[in-house]
Parts: C-alpha cells; sequence; structure tokens
C-alpha cells in the first residue's frame, strides 16, 4: 500500500537531527550482557515522567553496529511512554566505520540461526524485567539489518505483539516455524532502493499472505536505502552506495509506528 504523506509541520516536529534531546525525566542507563559466553553492550532508555508499568520496545540496529542512532531512536521511544532497549547484536566494541567491516559483523551473527535468535531472545529477556515493563506488551523495531531482524523474529513465533521494519530486507534468514504467527507485522520500504527490490517486495507479500500474517506495508517510491538515518547521505557518497536520508519518509514512517503501538497496546 503507499500511505499518504504528512504535513511539512508535522514532519518537521518529528524529524530527528541524529542527537538525543535533552530531557530531565529520560532515565538512561547502559547494560552491558552476556550470551554464549560473548558480552554485548545495550542500552536501556525510559521516562519517568510516566507512571508505572508500560509497554517495552527492542530498538535494533542498523549493519553499522550498536551505535549513537539506535540510542536516540531508543531515547525518543522512551519519551513516547516506552521502555527501550537498544540492544546489540555484534559484541561490545564492534562498531563498523567501512561497510566491509560491516558486513563481516552482520554475517557473523547470521551465520548460525540458533546465534542470531539466542543474542535478540537474551536482550528481550532483559527488557521484559526491567521493572518499568510490562512483560506481557513487548514489541521490536529495526532498521537496516536490524528490520530484517526484527521480521525473522516474528516469522519464527517470538512472543512479541508486533514488529515493525524500516527500510530492512525482507528476505529470510531463519527457516518458520510451523506455529501460526500472531505477532503483527508493519514495513517500511523505500521503492528506489536495490537493496529491497520490487520482487523481494511481492515475495513478502506473498508470504505474508499464505501464512495469513496480520501486516501492513508502507512504500516509498522515491526513497532509498537507510531513508531514517541522517547520517545514510554522507555514508552513500563517502563508499559510494545508494543510501539517502529522506525526512518525509522518515518522519512519516516515525508517526505510523506510534499510530502501530497505539493499537497495539491500546
Amino acid at each position: 500500500m503507499f500511505k499518504g504523506l504528512l504535513t511539512a509541520a508535522v514532519v518537521a516536529a518529528v524529524g530527528m537531527t541524529g542527537a538525543a534531546p535533552a530531557w530531565a525525566e529520560l532515565k538512561s542507563e547502559t547494560v552491558t550482557y552476556t550470551h554464549d559466553g560473548q558480552e554485548f553492550t545495550g542500552y536501556m532508555a525510559y521516562d519517568d515522567d510516566y507512571e508505572g508499568m508500560r509497554p517495552g520496545v527492542i530498538v535494533v540496529h542498523e549493519w553499522w553496529g550498536h551505535d549513537e542512532y539506535a540510542r536516540m531512536r531508543a531515547d525518543l521511544l522512551a519519551k513516547n511512554g516506552y521502555t527501550a532497549f537498544a540492544l546489540d547484536m555484534y559484541g561490545t566494541g564492534k562498531l563498523a566505520e567501512h561497510p566491509s567491516d560491516a558486513k563481516a559483523f552482520m554475517m557473523e551473527s547470521v551465520e548460525k540461526s540458533e546465534r542470531l535468535v539466542g543474542r535478540f531472545e537474551t536482550a528481550l529477556n532483559l527488557l521484559r524485567k526491567h521493572p518499568t515493563v510490562n512483560p506481557q506488551q513487548t514489541a521490536a523495531i529495526g532498521y537496516c539489518f536490524g528490520g530484517a531482524v526484527v521480521l525473522n523474529m516474528a516469522r519464527i513465533g517470538a512472543n512479541l505483539d508486533g514488529v515493525v521494519s524500516f527500510h530492512g530486507n525482507l528476505s529470510k534468514m531463519v527457516e518458520s516455524t510451523d506455529n501460526p504467527i500472531l505477532t503483527k507485522v508493519q514495513v517500511y520500504t523505500g521503492g528506489s532502493d536495490p537493496f529491497v527490490p520490487q520482487e523481494q517486495v511481492a515475495g513478502f507479500e506473498t508470504e505474508m499472505a499464505d501464512l495469513g500474517v496480520d501486516y501492513d506495508l508502507v512504500v516509498y517510491p522515491w526513497a532509498k536505502h537507510s531513508f531514517t538515518s541522517p547520517a545514510s547521505t554522507e555514508r552513500g557518497k563517502k563508499f559510494d552506495l545508494p543510501l539517502e536520508y529522506d525526512a518525509v519518509a522518515d518522519g512519516d514512517s516515525w508517526v505510523g509506528m506510534l499510530h502501530f503501538f497505539d493499537s497495539l497496546f491500546n
């Protein structure tokens, strides 16, 4: 489906600068944890201005690794009433400066499906145990590589109310189970993204329809890969990659995600 664009005023209000705003009520902490003998470093954020337990949202980073951009998204979710945990899929200190390093980190994490799933579920369990989180209300969002991760968690029947993929690969990384997929799915993708070609989008739609998944697909025909990240345009030029930030697609997809979460969690 094609979603109507927001007004310029709304987009400007939601648009990101790449730096986390300074909110007095915002609480955050760096969390070091382990999985399968390896250390990982994540980031937990919540807003003390909200009382009681609330839904928890996992944030999965782009293929560059756990960075300030993922933390900024966690902060924004916290300001909207969620506790967010920006996990680490690569391991402490593994933050890529070059696409070759990013590819190597990504391939190591997806080499074995149990490794990918285990790293995600370890982080999800940490989020569920946080004192501000209602463990019965959880979701996950992901960008680029992270978008593919959250979609594949839905495919295997992870206990999540919903997942949202922003410019993520739509192909399978793990084998689906025979269990029904109860997780609701929302996907935002760029129609001018060569990393997610039209054939892949069509295949994803067929897969979701065949499995009876409750899903929503939003395509921005003009948008390229990594359209939500302000750093993507410069990176695209530097490494000759089809990356480009788009404020309209960024703002529209973020507001769409918030509406999606409102419908999930009332």
